[in-house]
């Protein structure tokens, strides 16, 4: 994933001149970046690790896992309190198909 090119996105869609918010923007990027490193270990190592403690050898889940829950956890509340601009969508070209067609009356 490009990172920059995905903040200068992010960074197009806020009021650049509010700090909080292009801080926001950075710590979501950071997260990010983070949560690629997670994928990177874990394809690295594999779902589930071997832990050895002496004698004993047990399997157990990749400690990434954990932390991609919690990462994704935090975009997810960063990504709702920053306040992105209202984008303008185009007005449809053509009415709808109700609004052309004649209205019926009731069948009662």
């Amino acid at each position: 994933m490009n990172f920059d090119e995905l903040k200068n996105q992010l960074l197009a869609r806020i009021d650049t001149k509010d700090l909080l918010e292009v801080k926001k923007v950075n710590d979501l990027i950071r997260l990010h970046e983070l949560d690629a490193e997670c994928d990177k270990a874990i394809d690295r190592d594999g779902v589930s690790i071997v832990i050895e403690n002496g004698a004993q050898k047990f399997i157990k889940s990749h400690p990434s896992m954990n932390e991609k829950m919690k990462i994704n956890a935090q975009k997810i509340a960063l990504e709702k309190s920053i306040k992105f601009k209202l984008q303008t969508t185009p007005s449809p070209t053509a009415a709808s198909s109700v609004e052309n067609k004649e209205k019926r009356g009731s069948l009662i």
